[in-house]
């Protein structure tokens, strides 16, 4: 690989001490020698989508969303299930992408990290992001599309998950996310 693969990591909790944030820094962690990783830290400052706010000038953090986006070779998601969905904050997010375009064509995995004893497993958020990443023509990378079980004790104190079996699954989720990018090259411009 001649050029470091570089994955956005996008959590869509604004909650301090998530699970899903964590699992994302553990995906830091575990990234190979390569692959660069950069947390997206804006989400709680994002304003509610309004479309006629989504042209030029855009606002500022909108902004820088939609360049990182660009930026990145990929992009992986960790998000929670709320009320049988996807959290307001996080679907707030994808519809900012929509008008931009850099999503489309750009290769998107999700690790769902709900709790073990969550009743659907987080299912009806997995529905969601592929049918939301479906319509922004997202080329979501389905064999890095996984359901890892978390307890919170899990945790280490560096805020990273400890357990070394959840950490060996994250970083073959970042692997297949890699393998697919090397395999099919960029995504086109958007």
């Amino acid at each position: 690989m001649s050029a470091a693969t570089s994955i956005l990591l996008v959590s869509g909790s604004t909650r301090g001490g998530s699970t899903n944030t964590a699992v994302l820094r553990t995906a830091q962690a575990v990234a190979p020698d390569g692959v660069s990783t950069s947390l997206y830290e804006g989400l709680a400052q994002l304003p509610a989508f309004n479309p006629d706010h989504d042209h030029d000038p855009l606002p500022t953090v909108v902004a820088e969303l939609r360049e990182q986006v660009a930026a990145a070779d990929a992009v992986l998601i960790c998000t929670p299930e709320y009320a049988g969905g996807l959290p307001g904050s996080f679907k707030n997010l994808l519809d900012w992408t929509v008008g931009g375009g850099e999503i489309s064509g750009k290769p998107v995995a999700w690790i769902n990290a709900s709790s073990v004893a969550a009743p659907t497993g987080g299912a009806d958020a997995h529905a969601a992001l592929a049918r939301v990443l479906g319509y922004v023509e997202a080329a979501v990378v389905e064999p890095a599309c996984v359901r890892i079980p978390m307890r919170r004790d899990a945790l280490g104190p560096d805020g990273t998950v400890a357990d070394p079996e959840i950490r060996e699954r994250v970083a073959e989720v970042i692997a297949v996310l890699v393998h697919h990018v090397e395999t099919h090259g960029p995504a086109p411009a958007g």
